[in-house]
């Protein structure tokens, strides 16, 4: 059997994080309409201990499908070594949807 690529995988993480967006938040993240719709934020996100990285694709996907307006900026790659507190990545956008991709122990701006 040949390796799988990513592209292979691309309708599967799709759908695999329609799935779990629908699970966890359903029609609407209640918490996340506390804050102002028009309210902009950056948040960076750290791991807490060593960890090798994995999942950037749904990463992307999730905040693609939640609000397109959401900048990724990864600093890290897939197989990537990162150590305790180093920045993954950061994020740019509206505060919901930070907030309702996961992202609510981010230091946010």
């Amino acid at each position: 059997m040949p390796n799988l690529r990513l592209a292979d995988l691309t309708a599967e993480i799709e759908a695999n994080v329609r799935r779990a967006l629908l699970e966890d938040i359903g029609s609407g993240d209640i918490t996340a309409q506390l804050i102002p719709a028009e309210r902009l934020a950056k948040a960076t996100i750290i791991t807490r201990e060593d960890c090798v990285v994995a999942g950037t694709a749904w990463v992307d996907a999730v905040f693609r499908q939640l609000d397109p307006r959401v900048a990724v900026h990864w600093q890290v790659a897939d197989g990537d070594q990162a150590k305790a507190n180093q920045a993954l990545f950061h994020l740019e956008g509206p505060a919901r949807s930070l907030l309702s991709g996961g992202a609510p122990g981010a230091r946010m701006k």
